[in-house]
C-alpha cells in the first residue's frame, strides 16, 4: 500500500481526491492537512510514501510547502491544483514536485484507461524516493563529423520541466536552430508549459501548429494528447503536423514519433536528446537517429532526477553524447556552430 497524504484547504477537494485514490485500492490515506502549514508539519511527522499538495492555500502556499519540506526530507511530491495557478505549478517541479495535474480532470468523468494512467504515474512516483541502485552506464563520447544542422529534437518527462528550465538557462537567446520538444504533460497545461518555459529563455518558445515550418530562434512544444511528427513538403521541405493514432509506451505525444519521422526526413542533419523522465520513449527513437546518421544525446544519470528515458536509451548502444545536464547547451552550441 502506498500511504499518501492529502494537503488541500478545500474540504470538498480532499474528498475527491480520497475517493479517486482509494477506488485503485493501491491507496492508504494516511491523513488530510488543511492548509501549508498544517502540511509541513503531516508530511515531517507522517512519513508519507506520496503527498497530494495544492498550491494556493491559506498560511503557506504549495511552493513554500515543498521549498520547505526538501530542506529535510526527500518526499514524492505531486501537484494537484486549479487551471489559474497552471505557469505556478510547473514552477513547483522546479522546487522539487513530480508532476502535476488539474483539479479539473478529478471532477470530470474520466475514461478509465485515464484513470489507469494517472494510477500507474502515481505508483510509479511514489518509488522515486526509494529509487537508489543506479545501473552504471559507461560513458560514451564521440567527436560527431562537422555538418550542417536542421534541427534539434528533445525528449522529457518525469522531472523534465525542470530540467528543460536549467537546460534553456544555460542556451544563448540567439541559437541558430529550430529545437522541437516532447513533455509528457499530463495535465494537459500544454499552453501554461510553454508560457512558463518562455520565462527561461531568449529564444521564442510556443505550441507547435499543425502545418508549421520551424524556424531557428523558435522552441516548439507538442500539444497534448496528439502525436507530433515531421512531414516532407516540397521535396527538400518539411514541417510539422500531427495524428491521433494509439499511444505509444504509453505515451501521446510520444517522442518516439518526433524522432522517428524527423529522422527519416533529416537523417543526418538532426540532433536529438533524451533527458530525464520514467520510462523508454526517446530510446527506439534514438536508435532510428542514429540509423538515418543524426547525432544523439542524452543526460547522465547523476544529474537525471528519474534515470529512466535517459538509461533506455543509452542502452539501444546508439547515445553518441552522455552529459550532465548543465554541459548538454553548450555541446549543442558547439555541434550547430
Amino acid at each position: 500500500m502506498i500511504n499518501t497524504l492529502i494537503v488541500d484547504d478545500s474540504t470538498l477537494v480532499r474528498g475527491i481526491i480520497r475517493d479517486f485514490l482509494e477506488a485503485d485500492g493501491n491507496f492508504n490515506i494516511i491523513g488530510e492537512a488543511v492548509d501549508g502549514e498544517d502540511g509541513i508539519e503531516k508530511i515531517l511527522s507522517l512519513n508519507p510514501d506520496l503527498v497530494t499538495l495544492d498550491i494556493d492555500m491559506p498560511k503557506k502556499n504549495g511552493l513554500q510547502v515543498i521549498e520547505t519540506v526538501m530542506k529535510e526530507v526527500s518526499v514524492p511530491i505531486v501537484v494537484i491544483s486549479s487551471n489559474d495557478t497552471a505557469e505556478t505549478a510547473y514552477e513547483a517541479t522546479v522546487l522539487g514536485a513530480l508532476e502535476f495535474y488539474s483539479k479539473s480532470m478529478f471532477t470530470e468523468s474520466l475514461s478509465t484507461e485515464k484513470q489507469q494512467q494517472i494510477y500507474e504515474t502515481l505508483k510509479r512516483i511514489s518509488g522515486v524516493k526509494a529509487q537508489k541502485n543506479k545501473m552504471f552506464i559507461e560513458p560514451v563520447m564521440i567527436t560527431p563529423v562537422k555538418r550542417e544542422i536542421r534541427a534539434v529534437v528533445i525528449a522529457s518527462s518525469t522531472g523534465g520541466p525542470k530540467a528543460l528550465s536549467t537546460f534553456f538557462s544555460h542556451l544563448p537567446g540567439n541559437f541558430p536552430v529550430p529545437i522541437v520538444i516532447v513533455q509528457h504533460n499530463s495535465s494537459g497545461f500544454d499552453v501554461s508549459f510553454a508560457q512558463w518555459l518562455d520565462t527561461y529563455t531568449g529564444l521564442k518558445v510556443k505550441l507547435a501548429e499543425e502545418g508549421e515550418i520551424p524556424e531557428a530562434g523558435t522552441v516548439y512544444i507538442a500539444q497534448t494528447d496528439k502525436h507530433l511528427v515531421f512531414r516532407a513538403i516540397n521535396g527538400q521541405g518539411f514541417c510539422m503536423s500531427y495524428n491521433d493514432d494509439e499511444p505509444e509506451n504509453n505515451q501521446k505525444p510520444a517522442a518516439d514519433i518526433l524522432f522517428r519521422t524527423a529522422a527519416e526526413i533529416l537523417k543526418e542533419s538532426l540532433v536529438s536528446v533524451v533527458f530525464t523522465g520514467m520510462g523508454s520513449d526517446g530510446a527506439s527513437g534514438t536508435q532510428k537517429v542514429r540509423e538515418m546518421g543524426g547525432i544523439t544525446l542524452a543526460q547522465d544519470e547523476e544529474s537525471s532526477l528519474i534515470y529512466g528515458m535517459p538509461k533506455a536509451a543509452a542502452e539501444t548502444g546508439c547515445v553518441d553524447i552522455v552529459l550532465p545536464l548543465d554541459k548538454i547547451a553548450g555541446e549543442l552550441v558547439k555541434l550547430v556552430e
